[in-house]
């Protein structure tokens, strides 16, 4: 491994030796994500030379795990993700420490995350993406160089995947590029209230309906074994009413966590590509995705301006697709001056002046760069709506059926928020 890692390659500078490997014994690594990607993450980081490495997981190994989370064995069900990665891996490159952390990323502090050089995710997870990529935003500090932590990013969906290198105000962050995800196709209410065709029905009613029924004062957490059994539950009743088979605990949890079956060499395709680019970082033995300093290729060094609205940006995103072959793009995904995490504009939106409220906030489940659940609306003066707690829902519900024009002037700006996350979304309404 040590004759791997030192030899100089086509992108390494002239004076390059293998001293820079120094480095690796105390470039601290938190992997977030113990699952598919997870595990291959943390083989590679062990394995390239990596000494200090963090593992945060709340999850529990369940034996559908067994086919593609290679860490795992059959007698490790029911244990947690993190705390038995971390002990096989530690087992197998003994000079490699592996602290494992069996709770939620939202329980760990500023301090935590500051003592690390970079961040990766190993997620299937769009809002705990999200969620940290807006600390290590608001972690930065113009005066501490060291408060700024670079975000690598990988994810897969079959065969697809990505992987992506973030510098907190310095790049296009995770909120930058939502709209690439796109929204999961919304299923019609009327479906889920009547006449259910598919188990994925009755369990997006146990979901959508029936929790707001039954426990509307109970937030749903996705990743808490009672919530999804109790929604388990109460979707296999409804699937057996209208004598429907194949509700599973597996398809709850796929449905509700929007889920996608994982693909091992996909898995292991995107893994490499994020640990490479900490080997990067760490060693500066080749140029790294999302370079802030970097000229693209056929630039000119003496005219280019990245502050130009039409100027490239240095490649940040990997994209790669295995569905007919092996094939990688790789581009620049510039920032977005209206971004509501590392920008500081708000986002022109223009809507009818006659459509309502109601339409107006069911809109940001779907747009692109909002996909807000139970979005909450408030302007510089007033509430416009509030979705939770239960007592400013309903003082403000009665806006609901308002037309725009009578609870909006035109122009003015609306900050919209959601209790999963603690950003605001900012728009400048102009009614047309």
């Amino acid at each position: 491994m040590d004759h791997l890692r030192t030899r100089p390659g086509a992108y390494t500078d002239d004076d390059y030796s293998s001293d820079v490997f120094d480095t690796l014994d105390h470039f601290k690594v938190l992997v977030i994500g113990a699952g598919g990607l997870g595990c291959e993450i943390l083989k590679n980081l062990a394995l390239s030379g990596f000494k200090s490495v963090d593992v945060i997981d709340m999850d529990t190994i369940d034996v559908s795990n067994l086919n593609r989370q290679f860490l795992f064995r059959q007698s490790d069900v029911g244990k947690p993700k993190a705390t038995v990665a971390a002990d096989f891996v530690m087992k197998r490159v003994p000079s490699c420490k592996i602290n494992a952390h069996v709770c939620k990323i939202q329980d760990m502090d500023e301090d935590y995350y500051m003592q690390f050089s970079t961040i990766i995710c190993g997620l299937d997870s769009i809002e705990a993406r999200r969620w940290i990529n807006h600390l290590l935003v608001e972690m930065v500090d113009m005066d501490n160089a060291e408060s700024l932590k670079p975000l690598i990013d990988g994810g897969t969906e079959g065969f697809k995947g990505q992987s992506r290198v973030i510098f907190p105000t310095m790049t296009s962050c995770i909120e930058c590029q939502l709209d690439m995800h796109a929204p999961r196709a919304a299923v019609p209410l009327c479906t889920l209230a009547t006449i259910p065709r598919q188990p994925q029905h009755c369990i997006e009613w146990a979901h959508i309906i029936k929790w707001e029924e039954e426990r509307k004062d109970i937030q749903l957490d996705t990743d808490d074994p009672e919530h999804i059994t109790w929604l388990y539950q109460t979707a296999l009743k409804r699937a057996q009413e209208f004598g429907i088979q194949g509700v599973t605990y597996s398809m709850t949890q796929g449905v509700v966590k929007n889920i996608i079956p994982a693909i091992a060499s996909t898995n292991a395709i995107i893994a490499a590509s994020c640990c490479n680019e900490a080997f990067k970082l760490a060693t500066n033995s080749a140029p790294f995705l999302a370079n802030p300093a970097a000229i693209p290729d056929g630039e000119d060094p003496d005219t280019y301006n990245p502050e130009d609205e039409f100027a490239p940006v240095p490649n940040n995103y990997m994209l790669y697709t295995g569905d007919n072959s092996i094939y990688t793009f790789t581009f620049g995904h510039k920032r977005k001056p209206d971004c509501p995490v590392c920008g500081n504009l708000p986002k022109d939106l223009s809507v009818p002046g006659d459509q309502t409220l109601q339409e107006l906030v069911d809109s940001f489940a779907e747009r692109p760069e909002a996909q807000l659940k139970k979005p909450n609306l408030r302007t510089g003066e007033k509430s416009l709506f509030y979705s939770s707690p239960e007592g400013l829902r309903q003082q403000t519900e009665g806006n609901l059926n308002k037309k725009l024009r009578d609870l909006l002037e035109d122009g003015e700006e609306v900050a919209v928020s959601d209790p999963a996350f603690s950003i605001a979304f900012r728009y400048k309404i102009h009614l047309i």
